[in-house]
């Protein structure tokens, strides 16, 4: 009677976490990390907040985990935080100096901050790496950005770069948007996989 009681409980709790999982954390670094990068991966739904604390307790465990760093400095600079983002994406290159997207961020956050003729330099280099990098394969999806609307962003950005600082206020609205492009192709990409593994799975 006692073990029924129990499991009876036990099954009470499972479903009540299951119809609330989106809000139960998730545990360990990479769980942490999965957790803040979603948030990303949701455009303009992330919250920034949830994403902040989750890569602030991966990076204080592992700051070397995965990109944690770039999407720490990357929520900082949504949240308006430029020194913190400022700090945060220059460990991330420290880590990876071939992280396009902290090239990226790093450079809009010196316009942000100001240091104008820096941050255009910065983002040059970083979108000079993006076009060598964010084709076929990237981040091994065989198929990426079809529809070349990333590859678009990043012309439009390397003409204005060519403008200086001039063209300070529209260097960072494309930007801010290419950006924001590849996190919904890369969103895109992670559910036509999910998708594909299960059509995989179920198939006899």
């Amino acid at each position: 009677m006692v073990y029924r009681y129990q499991l009876l409980i036990i099954t009470c709790v499972f479903l009540a976490l299951a119809g609330c999982a989106h809000s139960v954390p998730r545990f360990g670094v990479g769980g942490r990390y999965e957790e803040g990068r979603e948030q990303f991966l949701r455009g303009r739904g992330g919250d920034m907040d949830k994403a902040i604390v989750a890569l602030e307790s991966v990076v204080s465990q592992d700051p070397t985990y995965k990109n944690s760093l770039t999407y720490l400095g990357r929520a900082y600079y949504r949240k308006g935080r430029y020194q913190d983002a400022f700090a945060i994406l220059q460990r991330a290159l420290a880590v990876n100096k071939d992280d396009e997207i902290a090239w990226i961020s790093l450079g809009l956050t010196q316009l942000r901050l100001g240091q104008n003729e820096r941050g255009v330099e910065t983002l040059k280099g970083g979108i000079t790496l993006a076009h060598r990098v964010l084709i076929d394969g990237y981040h091994n999806y065989q198929f990426w950005d079809e529809r070349q609307v990333i590859r678009g962003a990043l012309r439009r950005s390397a003409f204005l770069l060519t403008k200086g600082v001039d063209e300070k206020s529209n260097i960072i609205g494309v930007n801010d948007q290419l950006i924001a492009l590849i996190d919904e192709e890369e969103n895109f990409q992670k559910n036509n996989a999910i998708k594909e593994y299960n059509r995989n799975y179920d198939s006899p």
